[in-house]
């Protein structure tokens, strides 16, 4: 049986994301996105799923280890958020005096808890936040967390989809140790990879030229400081296209000419909720 890695505790959404790319496989949490890495990186029958970025609140800084460990990225998969308020059985709104979540979920319910006077306290993650107060036996606590997490712990749903805008999305990534890329067909697909420029003026410049002759769209472009400086740094990069297109080749092979440090992460069917 395959084994994927998430970071979190069971009914995270890294779990309900787990749960929808290969329901079979046996799924097992870590308590740090470090802890994902170096097990899949250790374990190459394996993979992990990642969240990378979210559609209101931006990303979600994972991008340090991707680069230190430079993991295969197999797909990508986008999970609708739809957060709740979990309560123990029986509790009504009026009830909640303190609402236990992630950092990024209560800023995305904010409205909500500013309209119910509610105190908020940031916590590790979602789905810990239900399971402390499933443990808490107190009615006044209450946790923002999925569906799948008032399933695990024994908690009631008492309001769905509180979030401040509807039809969230989180990018999750799977990635594992072994390389492997689908064939090049009629489809849509994401090259994804990083480089490091050599030390020149206007270098990031000169760098992506290539891409603008060849009429390659890069999507994603995010520059991130090496460990401890200031003074370099590395890029993550997402084109629209396969590596075995010649466009794409063609791009890539003029931006190797500027580059210090340069690394395919993967080349993946794009995820069809990109075209909505």
């Amino acid at each position: 049986m395959s084994k994927i890695y998430f970071q979190g505790t069971f009914g995270a959404y890294s779990h309900l994301a787990a749960l929808s790319i290969d329901p079979k496989s046996e799924i097992i949490p870590c308590k740090t996105f470090d802890e994902c890495f170096l097990r899949a990186s250790n374990d190459p029958q394996s993979k992990i799923i990642i969240p990378e970025s979210n559609r209101i609140t931006g990303n979600i800084g994972i991008e340090y280890l991707i680069f230190e460990y430079r993991l295969n990225i197999y797909s990508e998969y986008f999970q609708k958020i739809e957060h709740n308020l979990l309560a123990l059985p029986g509790v009504k709104i009026s009830d909640v005096k303190d609402v236990y979540s992630h950092g990024q979920a209560l800023s995305q319910c904010s409205n909500f808890i500013k309209l119910n006077k509610i105190t908020e306290h940031v916590r590790a993650d979602t789905a810990g936040s239900a399971e402390m107060v499933s443990k808490s036996n107190d009615k006044r606590k209450a946790a923002i967390a999925s569906s799948l997490s008032a399933k695990t712990y024994g908690l009631e749903i008492i309001k769905k989809n509180i979030e401040n805008e509807k039809g969230n999305l989180t990018r999750f990534l799977v990635m594992g140790k072994n390389i492997s890329q689908p064939e090049f067909e009629n489809k849509k697909y994401i090259t994804s990879f990083l480089f490091k420029l050599k030390s020149k003026p206007a270098a990031l410049y000169q760098s992506l030229g290539g891409f603008a002759i060849n009429g390659v769209n890069l999507t994603k472009l995010q520059s991130y400081p090496e460990k401890n400086s200031f003074e370099t740094f590395f890029f993550l990069c997402d084109l629209d296209g396969h590596i075995e297109d010649i466009k794409v080749q063609k791009s890539l092979e003029e931006l190797g000419l500027h580059c210090e440090d340069f690394h395919v992460l993967g080349v993946f069917e794009a995820d069809k909720l990109r075209e909505k």
